[in-house]
């Protein structure tokens, strides 16, 4: 008899989805490594089949997965992929849930070894990739000059381009990093901030200071500051200036407006590289003005040269209920949009 984690297997309730059921054994039988796997009260199998839409039973090493064809098929892979790493790493349900961020249904399905992944490394962290989209988005900033990434909240755009950015300096690629971004409130009127300039505009800036510290250090990121190896400005700070030999980052490009964003872009100079990222449905400008973001898209998208990256929110790498909100506003959105369209 087969140990059931979720429902159980039913094959009737898998009848109109044509159905198929699969059995894989795990070698070796090792009860710890199985026990990593399934983990508490089997919650990390629960979390596959709450995910893919499938059933799994298992008893010891030997697993029964059951539902529609291909998501049976990721299943076996994603538990066949986690057992492999299960000698040596915690498999907890935060893992399970980044390895079906990074690998959702059709790269769980590919061949393993297709492609390798692209891999930034810097002296404190070796950063991958989790999922197609993140891999292209390192692979467009490896090869092209100016780089959009546009998406969701969580799908590490600014994270991966500080990665790249810190990369390129350690290897002596680039003479200093530029990390920018519009000093726009989120929906909030902050009033009178005490302190110098950069004071001033260091709590806008935060998200890129925390990537910065977690890949080089907080000391290290200091004395890179006070050498102007490292510079994190505002960007109204880029006005008339020409960055050559620079690695520039462009974070919340959704607040900028139609003038700061062409003036950005007309600031790379030569041996530089820059990455702009925004969300284009969290826009904090005033109504009356037009997100530079979206209006560049328009312009650009025929531009050789220039790479753009679209996160969804498949990508999304935070606590699984981030994804699920996301989602949910999308729905509700489209939802208005189409009862809107019908007025």
């Amino acid at each position: 008899m087969f140990n059931q984690p979720g429902q159980g297997l039913n094959p009737t309730s898998l009848t109109d989805r044509q159905a198929t059921t699969l059995q894989i054994t795990l070698e070796p039988a090792d009860n710890q490594r199985l026990a990593n796997l399934c983990g508490q009260y089997d919650e990390n199998l629960k979390q596959i089949e709450q995910r893919l839409g499938v059933e799994i039973a298992n008893r010891g090493n030997r697993f029964r997965i059951a539902g529609a064809s291909e998501p049976v098929e990721a299943a076996s892979r994603l538990i066949q992929q986690l057992f492999q790493v299960s000698s040596s790493e915690d498999i907890t349900p935060e893992r399970v849930h980044l390895s079906l961020q990074r690998a959702h249904l059709d790269a769980l399905l590919q061949d393993e070894d297709e492609e390798a992944p692209v891999t930034i490394r810097t002296r404190k962290a070796v950063i991958k990739p989790r999922g197609a989209h993140q891999q292209q988005y390192l692979k467009n900033i490896q090869s092209h000059d100016v780089n959009f990434g546009i998406g969701l909240a969580g799908t590490g755009k600014t994270y991966l381009a500080v990665a790249c950015a810190v990369a390129a300096l350690e290897e002596e690629r680039v003479k200093r990093l530029i990390l920018t971004r519009p000093a726009v409130e989120a929906g909030e009127r902050l009033g009178f901030l005490p302190g110098d300039m950069a004071q001033k505009v260091d709590p806008y800036l935060r998200p890129l200071y925390d990537a910065l510290y977690e890949m080089i250090g907080f000391e290290r990121v200091g004395k890179l500051i006070e050498r102007h190896v490292i510079e994190v400005a505002p960007l109204a700070f880029m006005r008339g200036r020409t960055l050559n030999d620079a690695f520039i980052i462009l974070d919340e490009a959704q607040n900028t407006t139609v003038e700061q964003i062409k003036m950005f872009l007309t600031r790379v100079g030569f041996g530089s590289t820059a990455v702009i990222t925004g969300d284009i449905t969290q826009v904090d400008l005033p109504r009356d003005r037009q997100s530079g973001l979206k209006h560049v898209l328009e312009v650009l998208r025929e531009v050789e040269g220039i790479s753009f990256t679209y996160f969804d929110a498949r990508d999304v790498v935070r606590h699984p209920l981030v994804q699920r909100i996301v989602s949910a506003y999308e729905a509700h959105e489209l939802r208005q949009a189409q009862a809107d369209g019908a007025v």
